[in-house]
């Protein structure tokens, strides 16, 4: 795969030569030459991963970071910090930065791309999911989101070793925020994942009798596990298998022996990462939610009605079966309102909504269609079960009053009127809006012979 990235270094050679060998491997490359400069070319080129430079003039490659992780515009991008600063609390102090990796020059050259690839890989996805939310937002229906607003929230911590790379000091020494289960049975590990939900899972790339590669591999391959992040714990010096194992989907890595301060810093990037990528899937689940369903009655909406009728005309129409349409109205609704209130007309609604979804089969579809209108779909249905089904609405309707709750509670007697149409295949002008204009018009018909009947189209 391609990714752009930008390189940020204060010395000309050292961007010239970083590009020379990323053009080489088919990535695209722009450079920057001081913390400034990359805040400004991040927030307008949008690159999918930035290698940043530490030891810099102005303002160094720790603020460039954190400033980079502040604005809600670019705290999505990686950043890898490359430098020639090798000490624990140098990468300590990049990853409490915001860098989602901190490497150390000299870097070899297969394991630096194996890394760019792999954060490459997690920004496209996340720029999908930010352009979803950002659509959203401008209807009025998302807000965005920043990666340190997740922080505080409780998690679950997953270490699979068998070797005990990381001692209990280590473990102990996290927030009581996270919950750490260990396991040192990869096959039971495997069961946990499949029935419990972990925000992170930390694999030791030693275990003994289980290939680590392998038991990633299947991490991925899982429905459950396939965007949870995995942070490998790696022997010094094994660059093959950490080039593995980024190509595999492993998020993050670390070198044994573990550094505690370091290990905590990694985990809370991750995790962190994990919320915010989860809340932006939730946040677009919940947008396709409102955006198809009325929000009063919980049935879905008009516009759904309309694109699901579309696909399923078409399909029985290529299959001959019959496809029914139920509309129904509930008689003098405006009286309704007008007599006891809004809020009584919006209780009436519901419950209408509620005895209509007891009524109707799993493969038929109830939808609010405007106002007080109802409309049903029924795939597989000829005209007379559909009749069938109305009367036995109707009826439901007729027989019990709605009982309202409240300061005051009534008891309504209300009715219904139903249009009722099925396909007519043998019509070449059969069509999904002249089913839906042949069932209106039985409606009014019913409308306006008596109310509180079923009436067949034409």
């Amino acid at each position: 795969m391609t990714a752009r990235v930008l390189v940020v270094d204060d010395l000309i050679p050292n961007v010239k030569l970083l590009e020379a060998k990323l053009r080489a491997e088919y990535f695209e490359v722009s450079g920057a030459f001081s913390g400034l400069e990359a805040i400004e070319k991040a927030e307008s080129e949008q690159p999918d991963i930035i290698l940043l430079d530490v030891m810099m003039p102005g303002i160094d490659g720790f603020e460039t970071c954190r400033r980079l992780k502040a604005s809600s515009r670019t705290c999505h991008i990686p950043v890898v910090m490359v430098t020639a600063l090798d000490q624990a609390e140098d990468r300590i102090a990049g990853l409490e930065a915001g860098a989602d990796d901190f490497l150390t020059k000299p870097v070899e050259d297969v394991a630096l791309f194996a890394r760019v690839r792999n954060l490459s890989r997690l920004k496209i996805l996340t720029d999908d999911l930010r352009q979803r939310n950002a659509q959203g937002a401008e209807l009025g229906i998302l807000t965005n989101s920043q990666l340190a607003e997740f922080d505080d929230l409780d998690s679950t911590i997953l270490f699979i070793d068998n070797l005990n790379a990381v001692d209990s000091p280590i473990l102990d020494g996290l927030p009581e925020k996270y919950k750490v289960i260990v396991e040192t049975d990869p096959i039971s590990a495997l069961q946990i994942l499949r029935s419990d939900t972990v925000d992170l899972i930390v694999i030791n790339m030693a275990l003994e009798d289980h290939d680590p590669l392998r038991l990633c591999s299947t991490i991925r391959s899982l429905e459950q596990t396939r965007h949870t992040p995995l942070l490998a714990l790696v022997r010094q010096g094994d660059t093959r298998k950490l080039v593995r194992a980024l190509d595999i989907g492993v998020n993050d890595y670390l070198m044994r022996p573990v550094n505690k301060e370091e290990m905590a810093a990694r985990i809370r990037t991750q995790v962190r990462r994990n919320h915010y990528i989860a809340s932006l899937r939730n946040s677009f689940h919940a947008s396709l939610e409102m955006a198809i369903t009325d929000e009063l009655t919980g049935l879905y909406n008009r516009r759904y009605f309309s694109n699901h009728l579309a696909s399923l005309f078409e399909r029985s129409q290529k299959q001959e079966l019959s496809l029914s349409t139920l509309i129904l109205d509930i008689d003098h609704f405006k009286k309704i309102n007008d007599t006891y209130g809004h809020d009584v007309g919006d209780a009436v609604l519901v419950e209408l909504a509620t005895r209509l979804e007891r009524n109707v089969r799993g493969i038929d579809l109830a939808c609010r269609y405007g106002g007080e209108e109802f409309v049903i779909l029924m795939p597989e249905t000829d005209m007379a079960y559909a009749r069938m089904i109305a009367e036995r609405l109707r009826e439901d309707i007729a027989s019990r009053p709605i009982e309202i709750k409240g300061d005051k509670p009534q008891s309504l007697d209300i009715t219904v009127s139903i249009g009722l149409a099925t396909t007519d295949w043998s019509d070449g002008n059969e069509s999904p809006q002249r089913l839906v204009k042949r069932a209106d018009d039985a409606l009014y018909r019913a409308k306006e012979t008596g109310r509180n009947k079923v009436e067949e189209a034409a």
